[in-house]
């Protein structure tokens, strides 16, 4: 599983998660539905992060981050301008993100931040806790790019 791009294993889990969705929207409302949805991919996020970061053999840094940003921007998933890369801090703006594209093709673009831009700042939760994401806008909500903004917790 960890060789299939995250592109498509986000387009596998949405085709599952968008029947999920249906059934707890009909069942329990559209809010309920969101809330199970975006926890269920919090807790993935969480998951995976856990699971990258036990492949080093120390807490993962930035530097660490960087290495392993290719997984999410394999078959040009992602086209970014990285402005800074560095230990304690890595910025860059995404300007095309075949995520949002992809949603709102499978008919799930409302709730594409849940399946996926959500999951962003979980992941680091997991992978390590001092790692902070600011992020203020994002493709999927409509904006022209996304400003990711990630930077180690001073203490």
């Amino acid at each position: 599983m960890k060789d299939l791009p995250i592109l498509e294993r986000r387009r596998i889990e949405a085709m599952i998660l968008k029947h999920a969705f249906d059934v707890i929207s009909e069942r329990s409302g559209c809010e309920e539905a969101e809330a199970v949805i975006g926890e269920t991919c919090s807790r993935s996020a969480i998951e995976q992060g856990q699971s990258l970061a036990a492949d080093l053999d120390h807490a993962p840094d930035l530097s660490d981050f960087a290495a392993i940003l290719p997984n999410w921007t394999k078959e040009d998933a992602l086209q970014m301008d990285v402005i800074k890369t560095e230990k304690d801090a890595m910025e860059f703006n995404v300007t095309r993100c075949r995520y949002a594209e992809m949603y709102r093709e499978m008919g799930v673009g409302d709730i594409g931040h849940l399946l996926s831009c959500n999951r962003d700042g979980d992941f680091c939760i997991g992978y390590n806790p001092e790692i902070e994401l600011t992020r203020t806008q994002t493709i999927m909500k409509g904006a022209s790019h996304c400003d990711f903004r990630y930077k180690m917790k001073k203490d």
